[in-house]
This record gives structure tokens, C-alpha cells and sequence, in this order.
């Protein structure tokens, strides 16, 4: 657990020497992470937001192969997927969820059905299975009322699955810090150490929580560069050529009373034929995501990533294309959010184009892990732990097969359903127990129409790192990004349950109340920017 003043405890003891630092606190560094922590690997990571922050918290939340993948002839990446998918449904249950993808064929998207029908069949045989189906057009209706009629040929059902990414992110590092390692957030590097003859040696690190003011200098055989779309940034300091090329995907939350669907549906968007997704997700409903070069302009004076309007424009006529009868517009978004993804620059000439495969580089000591996807981070962690171990210890090998994380199905509880108990120990691992156990009168309450409970928010601000009002509402529980105005409804009680627990004065409330709800409007509401 990370309970107040958790921090104060690791700073001053940052001054040693590590055999592993691992820079970026998104799920590809939390693997990494994880994987040398269970080597029993001295090994520190940190990450200069809150774990999570960048794009393992704005992704489409799934796990999946990538069936459009296939399409551009992506047949390694998709494999690897597709392997990577299967294992997580096995060892991250309750967090990694299946579920179902319907492709309805309209004579707009100009696809032939022997195409799509060959596409799934590939599909299932890499993982390997046979759990896909050819729906007749009354089937479609049937399982989507309200969908376009017009052009409909038929439809096509296979599986996937899905997940809440900030929360595997959290699960992942909090599992690595109980197997012995260090995990630091709001720990920025400011630069990289190196030695007399130009090696990478350590990091310089800065706190800025904007609670404290101190910094280390933190020295490690091994430094790894695993900050995602950043990656070029660190890569500069050794005069390393970039290599990233920057893409931006946007997403759209809409309540589930305007657009109620039970399984998701893979679309095609009338006007360009990419893929984008429609999903059930935390008792919502999203669509995304966008898939466009991002501009290096809106990274001066912004924090964070937006959708911008043409965006939110193009999501909506892709869902009055599918939905016409519903006539959706921007009312109806309850929130959006934005996030890029590390694509190594190819040169495609569109970015749906681009590979996302993985690569892995060793630059003057600093070994950088970058491209690829969530669904792939196991597989990226442990290659690269391989090439680290080539500098820390190169007798010690890693395990061919063991569990990412600890299993928890024998934990018996009487105060909740099934159903909660199988969701909440997908997020909170063996921690679920002392969850229940910190929950106050009313806290086993759902909160409105969505699966969290109110003894999730108390948790985590009990003993998740929270640092702001905002790694709490927008990454611990995503209240920010399901509730309407951010959750302004229900503002009162999250107040109770934060000073309780945080101990915040009621002067440290009004100034992150104020700059949670700066954020939402500027990043994550329905007119963002």
C-alpha cells in the first residue's frame, strides 16, 4: 500500500545504487518493472505525472489482436496480439474481460464478405481457437435495434477483449512494489547521468508533486526508456536521431441511456473506411478512436491532449451513419478524451498505415523499448529485460512461463455480489479484501448507473499514491471521464471521503478542486481545448 506520506519515505533513500531504472510509468515501464521486480532485480521506476497519466490511460481499452491489423498485412503484430490477449483473459480476470465484437457489412464499406470471412477465420486460428459467426442481416437488427438498415448485408461476430488500462497499470506496479521494487510518480528526470566515457549511468530526478522541492541524483547499471510517444526526448540527450512519429486518438464517452449497446461493433467510417470501435465500457458507452498525426504546436501550452472539434465532428458522423435514427450530436457526450501513441516512423504515407510493431534500442547504455501496443506489454517487457540483463547480470534467465500476477480467486467474501467481488479483485488483487475491510456505512453502494463503489474512491485515496484530485477522479476511479460535468453531481461526498482519508485542510480542497476542474473543461469535456 501507498498510504500518506509514502513518499517521504523513498526520496531519501534514492541515493544508492540500483541494477534497474526504469523511466515512464505507462504499462510498458510498469512491465518492465514488474518483470525484473520478480527477479528479485534492485530496480526503481518513476514517472514525472501520475502513473498511468499519458497513454496507458487513454487508450481504447481494449486487448486485442487489432483484426484491421490484418488489413494492412500486420500479420506478426496481430499474432503476437492475439497470443498476449488469450493469456491475459486467463491471468488478469475481473480486469481483462471478454467480449464481443459484431462487424456489420454495409455495401458503403465496399468489403466483400469472403474478405472479412477469411479475416476472422485467420484471426481466431492464431490464438488458436474457432469462436466466430456469420449473422444474417434479422440477427444484426435483432442483437443492435436502431441500426441502419440501408445497405446492410450481413454481420459478423468474433472476440475480443476489454479493460480499464489505468487500472491494470496500477494492479501491475503495485504487485511489482510488493515483490521488493520502488515505484516513484511525480519523480521527473531531468536529465541522464553518464559516465567518464559517455555510458548512461543513472538519472538526475526532480519532485514535482508541487508539495515538495528536492531532487537525487540516482545512479543504476541499467537505465530503461520506456516513455512511450516521448521516447525522442530522453533519446535527445544522447544526440540520437528521432524516430517516433507522433499520432493522436480520441475517444468519445456517451451515457448509456442515449446509446445503449450490450456488445461492442466494429465499424468502418463511411467517409475513410477505418476501423473504429463502439463499446460498452464501465457502465458507459464509448466510440473511437481517431487516428491522425499530432500537431507539435499543441504541445505548447497544453499539459495534457485533447479532442479537437473536427474530431468529435468525425466520431459523430460515423455514429449517425450507424445510428441515424438516433441523431446524436455533441449534447450528448458526457466526456472525451485524447491520448498519442508510440509509433516508430515508417514513413507511411497515412498514420493508419503506420506498423505497430515494437522495437527495442541500446544507445550509448540507454536501452529504449518503444511502439507496439497495451496488449503486447508483457511480451515488450520481457525482451527487454533480456537486453538489460546483459549489463547487470547475464547468468541470471528469465523464466519461460509464470504468472503476471498473483492469482486471487480463493478470497471469500459475504458483504458483495459475485459479480462486484470477481470486479473488484480484478483490479485490487489480494488488496481486495482490505478494500472491503476500510469500506464505511454505505460505501458497498454503486456510484449512480456505474460498477464502482464508493469503497474504491475511499481506497484509493487511502493507499493508491494519489497525489491530486485529478489521479484520483481521471486514473484511480474514472469518475471524471463516466459522471456528468466530472462528477460535479456528487462532488459533496467525494469531498467526506478525500479529507477523511488525505487529510487535506479545506483550503487544500478549493485548490484542487479548482485545478481538477481547470483540467476536465480543458481536456476531457465535451468542448475541450
Amino acid at each position: 500500500m501507498w498510504k500518506k506520506g509514502w513518499r517521504d519515505g523513498i526520496w531519501p533513500n534514492l541515493d544508492q545504487e540500483w541494477d534497474l531504472v526504469v523511466v515512464g510509468g505507462g504499462i510498458t515501464g510498469a512491465g518492465v518493472f514488474h518483470e525484473a521486480a520478480a527477479l528479485g532485480l534492485k530496480v526503481l521506476q518513476v514517472e514525472g505525472h501520475d502513473f498511468s497519466f499519458g497513454t496507458s490511460s487513454r487508450s481504447s481499452k481494449l486487448v486485442h489482436g487489432g483484426f484491421r491489423y490484418l488489413y494492412n498485412r500486420q500479420y506478426q503484430v496481430t499474432f503476437e496480439s492475439v497470443q498476449q490477449r488469450e493469456a491475459l483473459l486467463r491471468q488478469a480476470a475481473g480486469l481483462v474481460t471478454p467480449l464481443a465484437f459484431n462487424l456489420p457489412n454495409f455495401a458503403a464499406y465496399h468489403f466483400p464478405g469472403w474478405m472479412l470471412r477469411s479475416g476472422l477465420a485467420m484471426y481466431d486460428l492464431m490464438s488458436p481457437k474457432w469462436d466466430h459467426q456469420n449473422l444474417s442481416t434479422e440477427e444484426t437488427l435483432r442483437r443492435f435495434p436502431g441500426l441502419r438498415t440501408d445497405g446492410l448485408l450481413r454481420g459478423y461476430r468474433y472476440k475480443d477483449a476489454v479493460l480499464d488500462d489505468s487500472r491494470l497499470v496500477l494492479r501491475v506496479i503495485k504487485e511489482g512494489v510488493a515483490l521488493g521494487g520502488v515505484a516513484l510518480n511525480y519523480a521527473r528526470v531531468e536529465n541522464l547521468l553518464r559516465d567518464s566515457k559517455g555510458h548512461v549511468c543513472g538519472v538526475a530526478l526532480r519532485d514535482v508533486s508541487g508539495l515538495n522541492e528536492r531532487s537525487a541524483e540516482v545512479k543504476a547499471r541499467v537505465v530503461v526508456n520506456a516513455t512511450g510517444p516521448w521516447t525522442d526526448d530522453l533519446r535527445a540527450e544522447l544526440n540520437a536521431p528521432p524516430r517516433m512519429r507522433k499520432l493522436r486518438g480520441s475517444h468519445l464517452i456517451l451515457s448509456h441511456s442515449r446509446l445503449h449497446v450490450k456488445e461492442a461493433i466494429t465499424l468502418f467510417h463511411p467517409k475513410d473506411r477505418r476501423a473504429m470501435f463502439l463499446l460498452p465500457w464501465e457502465g458507459a458507452t464509448m466510440v473511437g478512436t481517431t487516428d491522425i498525426d499530432h500537431d507539435p504546436a499543441l504541445e505548447r501550452g497544453y499539459d495534457e491532449t485533447f479532442a479537437s472539434r473536427d474530431e468529435m465532428a468525425y466520431m459523430l458522423e460515423a455514429l449517425d451513419f450507424l445510428f441515424p435514427g438516433l441523431q446524436l450530436n455533441q449534447s450528448d457526450i458526457i466526456s472525451s478524451f485524447s491520448g498519442l501513441r508510440p509509433i516508430i516512423n515508417t514513413g507511411a504515407s497515412t498514420p493508419s498505415k503506420e506498423s505497430r510493431a515494437h522495437q527495442i534500442w541500446d544507445e550509448d547504455g540507454l536501452i529504449t523499448i518503444t511502439g507496439g501496443k497495451l496488449t503486447t506489454f508483457r511480451l515488450m517487457a520481457r525482451q527487454t529485460l533480456k537486453a538489460a540483463l546483459v549489463s547487470i547480470d547475464s547468468k541470471v534467465k528469465i523464466p519461460r512461463k509464470t504468472r503476471l500476477l498473483t492469482p486471487v480467486d480463493r478470497l471469500p467474501v459475504e458483504t458483495v455480489s459475485t459479480e462486484t467481488l470477481a470486479y473488484l479483485r480484478g483490479r485490487y488483487g489480494l488488496e481486495t479484501s482490505l478494500l472491503l475491510g476500510a469500506a464505511q456505512s454505505n460505501d458497498l453502494q454503486p456510484i449512480g448507473a456505474l460498477p464502482n463503489l464508493w469503497a474504491e474512491l475511499r481506497w484509493a485515496a487511502r493507499a493508491e499514491g494519489v497525489i491530486h484530485l485529478d489521479d484520483l477522479l481521471l486514473r484511480r476511479v474514472r469518475l471524471g471521464m463516466l459522471l456528468p460535468q466530472g462528477g460535479s453531481g456528487v462532488k459533496k461526498r467525494i469531498r467526506t471521503i478525500i479529507q477523511q482519508e488525505t487529510g487535506w485542510s479545506d483550503a487544500r480542497w478549493e485548490v484542487e478542486e479548482a485545478a481538477y476542474s481547470q483540467t476536465w473543461k480543458k481536456y476531457y469535456s465535451p468542448h475541450p481545448g
